[in-house]
């Protein structure tokens, strides 16, 4: 009996290995994705005297948060409790993210770090970041040609 060789076939298998391989390690959807992986999102816009840092922190109460702010950088980290209580009979299915997390924002310019003024309010953490004053003077010429 005259079996062909095929490679292809070999190809075809190693394939299915593969993505089956991927099916199990990846989430199953987007949104499976974006909760694996939560870090606060952050808004950051800039003045003449100061960076003000925006960031989305829900269900969180300010006793949980660590925020430390070097020259140029601002570090924050906290953690999130589960209050997830189970009844007798029941299930609870949730899309929360729990746990701990830490975010670290490199900053563009120098900060006086001792006068940075923080709010927290509704889950959004406000911060002004005010420049040095050396930060505020500065003044680059551009040469054209």
């Amino acid at each position: 009996m005259l079996v062909r060789y095929n490679p292809w076939k070999e190809i075809d298998t190693l394939e299915s290995r593969f993505n089956r391989l991927v099916d199990d390690l990846v989430p199953v959807s987007f949104k499976d994705l974006t909760t694996s992986f939560k870090t606060p999102a952050v808004e950051i816009s800039e003045t003449d005297d100061a960076i003000h840092l925006k960031l989305e922190l829900p269900g969180m109460e300010a006793k949980d948060l660590d925020i430390q702010v070097t020259q140029d950088a601002v570090a924050i980290s906290g953690e999130r409790k589960s209050e997830t209580k189970s009844e007798e009979n029941g299930n609870t299915r949730s899309e929360f993210y729990y746990g701990k997390f830490q975010r670290v924002i490199p900053l563009t310019t120098q900060i006086q770090n001792t006068n940075v003024t923080a709010d927290y309010k509704d889950g959004i953490l406000n911060l002004t970041l005010p420049k040095t004053v050396d930060e505020k003077k500065k003044v680059v010429k551009v040469n054209l040609g």
